[in-house]
């Protein structure tokens, strides 16, 4: 029988998760995705999302950030 995983993910890292499996489709449907390379395959899609998540925080502000004191 298999055991039931349960997960608590912060909004940030269900982005991060969300991206990681976009990106880790595009490499199965693309063919690069082997048994014996699929962990670090996952791998480099997390390592891409966090690296665009990054990307994303410099170039783009949030209504957060934007906001003043007393707004």
């Amino acid at each position: 029988m298999s055991k039931t995983h349960y997960f608590n993910l912060q909004s940030s890292e269900k982005a991060i998760f969300k991206a990681a499996a976009n990106i880790y489709a595009g490499y199965v449907s693309a063919g690069l995705v082997t048994p014996e390379n699929e962990a670090d395959m996952m791998k480099k899609a997390i390592s891409a999302s966090i690296a665009i998540a990054h990307h994303v925080e410099k170039v783009v502000q949030s209504d957060d950030e934007l906001s003043g004191p007393g707004d």
